[in-house]
């Protein structure tokens, strides 16, 4: 019989690495423990709510001819998605009575009816949607959900995000690329092509911002991913997730269990 107090616990080991995660760390190590290690669920915004319900009624528009590609369509297809997801658990209570959830649904609209002074929807057929990638990089294990890919009229690769968000300022804009260049890496490393460009899709606004891709840009994103990979793996190892205060903490759901919040209460 073994004496489970002889036992040695095993380290927990980093078997795969999202994009949003890896981002996660680099904004603040104490964020990634709370949702990749802890995995403490966070409570669903009308914000995400719309997010989600945004992404179906997209994803889902490329499913018809292209004539019928058209707002109503879409305004249709947000609906029939919400009706499809509203019962599931993460959505329970999220308005106060079916007015508030009326007057969501019209914004969400709004919003979507952007999408088509952006892009005509009716002029392409995309390559892939909601493509499911989980790639070996010789040695780590990087997994995601691209939203879009299509080829430009000279056969070359486009990535495309969808944002339902406010677009940050173009100065600001870089760091909001770290995923999309993940998955641009990603389509390398599956398919041997770089892909010409990535792009994120701000239905509020609208606003769409453009990145060109070459193949160093990649190769720097392997590097940078390796580097994170292992500081994950010693954050692990040490069950050391140090905070990082930042603007984008006065949004986090974690604040009332945060360290660093608590610091500030006992200072």
């Amino acid at each position: 019989m073994i004496d489970p107090m002889t036992v040695e616990l095993e380290q927990p080991r980093l078997e795969t690495l999202s994009p949003s995660r890896a981002g996660d760390f680099k904004t603040c190590p104490q964020l990634f423990k709370f949702r990749a290690v802890d995995r403490i669920p966070e409570p669903t915004s009308i914000y995400q709510a719309r997010g989600t319900t945004a992404h179906l009624a997209l994803q889902r528009l490329f499913d018809d001819p292209e004539d019928q590609r058209t707002p109503d369509r879409l305004y249709d297809l947000f609906r029939e998605a919400w009706t499809e997801i509203r019962g599931e658990d993460e959505f329970e209570g999220l308005f106060e009575d079916l007015e508030a959830e009326r007057e969501w649904g019209m914004e969400s609209m709004a919003l979507l009816t952007n999408y088509f002074s952006i892009e005509d929807p009716t002029s392409f057929d995309p390559e892939d949607r909601e493509l499911d990638m989980l790639e070996d990089l010789d040695g780590i294990v990087i997994r995601g959900i691209l939203d879009r890919m299509d080829r430009d009229s000279d056969g070359r690769l486009i990535i495309t995000d969808y944002k339902t968000g406010k677009a940050p300022p173009e100065k600001f804009a870089l760091s909001a690329f770290f995923a999309l260049k993940i998955y641009a890496l990603l389509i390398r490393n599956r398919t041997g092509e770089t892909p010409k460009e990535v792009r994120l899709l701000y239905l509020n606004g609208p606003t769409l911002y453009r990145l060109p891709i070459e193949d160093r840009q990649l190769d720097a994103m392997d590097g940078q991913l390796r580097a994170l990979w292992n500081a994950i793996q010693r954050a692990m190892d040490n069950d050391r997730f140090p905070t990082r205060r930042g603007r984008l903490c006065d949004w986090c759901s974690y604040q009332e269990i945060c360290p660093a919040f608590a610091e500030a209460e006992t200072d």
